[in-house]
């Protein structure tokens, strides 16, 4: 596959949302869930977020066990893996966590709509930039490019709409949900995956490989996706 091996990670409410209806990050993971997270961000060469939740959540996308960055090191990488920001105009703040927490490579596919300012600005903070020529991150050639610079596992922690774009284009392989024991309710709150939507005839078949149930009451999901390219 001229991309790398593609997982979503997610963790979600019974009722399948992701955040609360104000969008805000609402801390759904469990202490164990935060845990397994860690790992596989720890075991992944770059952690990929798109626009909304760079921009809004301002995540670290970091390692945060000091044991497990000591490993990555042991093993020749450096202590945190690469952060992807896929976003249309990006417009991240000069004192962001994902520009400063680290130390990290970062690399941001853009689109022409942010300004050369700001691109400037980005590229001498050390951020590897691309910019596409259409409206939208052309996600397929971002991928290809993660491959060419050594990106061999990607995690993706969403949001919603890239889950989707990527789903949709068959550039996922595997999804990991944690589902914990609460309900957020709420129509406008958001999904795994939301975008377009597609018709019942066009769903992306999954294929149960791992459920594992936990004491602190939630469940671990894991899927394989049959139509990855």
């Amino acid at each position: 596959m001229n991309r790398p091996y593609v997982f979503i990670n997610v963790a979600m409410t019974a009722d399948g949302k992701i955040d609360t209806f104000a969008r805000k990050g609402a801390a759904i993971s469990s202490q164990r869930d935060k845990e397994r997270v860690d790992k596989l961000r720890a075991e992944s060469d770059a952690v990929m977020v798109g626009g909304k939740t760079l921009l809004d959540e301002d995540p670290k996308l970091t390692v945060k066990s000091e044991i497990l960055r000591a490993e990555r090191v042991a093993r020749g990488l450096s202590p945190n893996p690469v952060k992807v920001g896929i976003v249309t105009k990006a417009d991240t703040k000069p004192d962001s966590a994902f520009l400063n927490a680290g130390p990290a490579a970062a690399v941001i596919f853009t689109t022409h709509q942010t300004s050369k300012d700001q691109l400037s600005l980005l590229k001498s903070r050390g951020v590897n930039v691309y910019v596409g020529a259409s409206e939208r991150v052309n996600l397929v050639n971002a991928l290809a490019t993660l491959k060419d610079l050594g990106i061999h596992r990607l995690m993706v922690e969403g949001g919603a709409t890239l889950n989707f774009e990527l789903i949709r284009l068959g550039l996922v392989d595997e999804i990991s949900a944690y589902m914990a024991p609460m309900i957020f309710g709420g129509e406008s709150a958001p999904t795994m995956a939301a975008g377009s939507g597609l018709e019942r005839s066009e769903a992306i078949p999954l294929k149960l490989i791992h459920v594992e149930r936990w004491d602190d009451g939630g469940v671990l999901i894991n899927y394989l996706l049959e139509r990855s390219i």
